[in-house]
């Protein structure tokens, strides 16, 4: 179905990995492509609950951008790209009503560091590398980094990396917030999954009001906290609100529909 993804749907994750290992898993065109149509299938697909990004092998998860195809590119070109993958695949994973949760297998760079970033939160395999080094190339990034980065890691340490294009190891990266975990990488999947089990327990239209509401406050949106009285009081006319507080009444565990 895809030419450089595989996609596998393991009891409601849908397990996505970036199939280009001879390229590092780089981002180029088809893979920007592939991402936005099987996002639109993670929206769409009620068999879906939840996904998990991923890179095959395990030298890397995304090691950037495929910097070939931006040899031709004038100021138009170069903004029309970071454009067209901001809408069709970061801003996609930021705002799905789903989780999605990156499970970074190795070098997470440039593109790769936005992709990670662009998900919901992180778990890393214990020999993770992490940078946005587009200084290097006269650059900036393109795809969210400079608004992202900040956001998990602060002003002043999102501003050295991206000058002085350094890499930093899973550790480092857990320790300013970039991650959540770190495992061994052969426990990489199966921690990602254990943690998406969790939420599928809950309901997922409050886990997709979760998303939004911290979305805003990770914009710092003025209308952030009036957002968040109103999906407080959308929950009220759910299905779920009423199974979940008879439920908690009843001491018995909640089933969940996401109606």
């Amino acid at each position: 179905m895809y030419q450089t993804l595989l996609t596998e749907l393991d009891k409601g994750t849908l397990v996505i990995t970036v199939n280009r290992p001879d390229k590092m898993n780089a981002l180029n065109k088809d893979v920007i492509s592939e991402l936005g149509k099987v996002l639109d299938e993670v929206y769409s697909n009620n068999e879906i609950k939840s996904a998990i990004i991923t890179g095959a092998g395990e030298k890397a998860f995304v090691a950037g951008a495929d910097i070939s195809e931006f040899l031709s590119l004038g100021a138009e070109g170069g903004a029309a790209l970071a454009k067209l993958g901001q809408d069709h695949v970061f801003n996609k994973i930021e705002n799905s009503p789903k989780p999605i949760v990156a499970a970074v297998n190795g070098f997470a760079l440039g593109g790769g560091c936005e992709l990670a970033m662009s998900c919901h939160f992180r778990i890393a395999s214990a020999n993770a590398k992490f940078g946005q080094p587009e200084v290097n190339l006269g650059l900036i990034p393109g795809y969210g980094g400079t608004q992202r980065l900040t956001q998990l890691v602060g002003k002043g340490k999102a501003m050295e990396l991206m000058m002085t294009a350094d890499m930093v190891g899973a550790d480092d990266a857990k320790a300013i917030g970039l991650v959540n975990h770190v495992v061994p990488q052969e426990e990489l999947l199966a921690k990602t999954k254990e943690i998406l089990q969790k939420v599928h327990t809950k309901a997922p239209i409050a886990v997709a009001k979760v998303i939004a509401c911290v979305n805003d406050a990770a914009k710092c949106d003025p209308a952030g906290f009036d957002n968040e009285i109103a999906h407080f009081g959308a929950c009220f006319i759910t299905e779920d609100m009423k199974e979940g507080t008879t439920a908690f009444v009843e001491k018995r565990k909640p089933v969940f529909k996401g109606k």
